[in-house]
């Protein structure tokens, strides 16, 4: 039995400064997710939710409280050593495809391996996973011959080459139709859950939100609604 939550989240607070005046983002959220667990994070625009993934993801400080990854304080590591956990232990998706033009699509998902430092065959992998997302014929293509679908396919397998123990997902089907939405959203669960991996979307589409495992809704910074759920079922559940 593990010795501590995937994701623990105590009493984090969020304030900026803006115009003069101190505007609290968040105010006292408190969470924590067991790993392999889908979380869906909630909550109008202004809600916080994009700001509370920043944090968990160690891309922005907290003002007040702490997080923990993996048992670690992320609260209290220096630049380096955030950067350095991110790329063994987090792996993310993004509603724009973040892919570099200038790197094929194999190349694209290599990178974090390579700059992780991770031990094995990457290119092997990287190749796996092209497999995995249906683009096993598509690897040396670079991200403007592919469509749109096919590039947050790519990033996908990206997020996955280093093998994460958390995966952060923002809107990961905000630029895509609904069939493409909808396949990348079923792939994305698939993967995860082959791996084990906990996985925390950020979205709006209370749809998307059904196929998790418990929903966390954010209002003006605070946490209104967190429970669990009996997540729809998968239509390509055997591919």
């Amino acid at each position: 039995m593990e010795r501590h939550p995937n994701i623990e989240v105590e009493e984090v607070t969020k304030t900026i400064v803006n115009g003069g005046h101190r505007v609290e983002i968040l105010k006292g959220i408190s969470f924590h997710v067991p790993r392999g667990q889908f979380v869906a994070l909630m909550g109008a625009s202004g809600s916080g939710k994009s700001t509370l993934l920043g944090l968990l993801a160690g891309l922005d400080a907290v003002t007040t409280g702490r997080i923990l990854l993996d048992g670690v304080d992320i609260t209290r590591l220096t630049e380096d050593e955030l950067a350095l956990l991110r790329s063994r232990k987090v792996g993310f998706v993004f509603q724009s495809f973040n892919l570099i033009p200038t790197l094929t699509a194999e190349e694209n998902i290599l990178l974090p391996f390579e700059l992780s430092g991770a031990a094995g065959n990457g290119r092997a992998k990287a190749r796996t996973l092209l497999d995995e997302v249906g683009l096993g014929h598509r690897g040396h293509h670079y991200p403007v011959q592919l469509s749109g679908g096919e590039q947050q396919r790519v990033a996908l397998a990206r997020a996955f080459i280093t093998s994460p123990s958390i995966l952060f997902a923002d809107e990961p089907t905000g630029n895509l139709d609904s069939t493409n939405g909808q396949h990348i959203l079923e792939l994305l669960i698939q993967i995860n859950r082959r791996r084990g991996t906990t996985l925390v979307m950020v979205t709006h589409d209370a749809a998307l939100a059904g196929y998790a495992d418990r929903r966390i809704v954010l209002r003006d910074g605070e946490v209104i609604a967190d429970e669990m759920q009996t997540p729809m079922a998968l239509a390509l559940e055997s591919a």
